[in-house]
């Protein structure tokens, strides 16, 4: 077997993205945990493997993939023994490509414009205009799913790198079940994989009560 070492935060989507696609292809990482509030990600040595300072990183054998997508993509053209994960056929890959880039420019990026706010500015509530940018989110995401996944009627890497986000989200903006039938829906499919709680819905939650838990944090420091 491979040595892969993923340096990793279990807080962090793109990481639990990367994990859920490592356990699908029965993988096994050695996780090297960061603490970003530490500055880990800023120290010599981790910017030797990655200038831009960002997690998750691959190291396999010396070979050094960033960026949660680039690593998913790796991980299933190297070590996977059917193609389902990240279809060859064209049209169907660009189907998976179309929703990778829709989790990172859309869901996570809206993710993020929140968790800054919260973890860095220090602000004490969520500005509404930025709630309702992810509530937009969810909806198109909701109106894009026409089958079982997002990418089409098989699972596939874009449903670990959506499901690892929208989970955590929801930990602080709420998703209606009855305005989000078909995104609901689509979770709950998701959450039947035997290892989806161990490695995306416990930090799926742990982020939400995080930020929720920061949130008061910053209201008692204003006072």
């Amino acid at each position: 077997m491979p040595k892969l070492v993923l340096y990793t935060v279990h807080l962090s989507p793109p990481c639990r993205a990367v994990e859920l696609t490592a356990r699908a292809l029965g993988l096994d990482l050695e996780r090297k945990l960061m603490n970003l509030l530490a500055g880990d990600n800023l120290k010599p040595e981790f910017l030797k493997l990655n200038p831009m300072h960002t997690i998750p990183v691959l190291d396999d054998n010396g070979i050094i993939i960033s960026e949660s997508h680039a690593i998913m993509i790796y991980l299933v053209r190297k070590y996977a023994k059917a193609d389902t994960l990240y279809p060859s056929d064209i049209v169907q890959q660009a189907r998976v490509n179309a929703a990778l880039h829709f989790e990172s420019g859309v869901l996570f990026a809206r993710l993020r414009f929140i968790t800054e706010l919260v973890f860095f500015a220090r602000k004490a509530e969520i500005p509404e205009d930025r709630i309702d940018y992810v509530r937009k989110a969810y909806r198109l995401l909701e109106d894009s799913l026409h089958d079982d996944f997002v990418a089409g009627p098989q699972m596939t890497i874009a449903d670990f790198s959506c499901i690892s986000t929208v989970a955590s989200t929801v930990g602080f903006i709420p998703l209606d079940r009855s305005e989000y039938p078909r995104t609901n829906a689509w979770m709950e499919l998701m959450k039947q994989l035997p290892y989806y709680e161990e490695l995306n819905g416990i930090g799926a939650t742990e982020l939400g009560q995080f930020v929720v838990q920061k949130l008061a944090e910053n209201t008692k420091a204003k006072v």
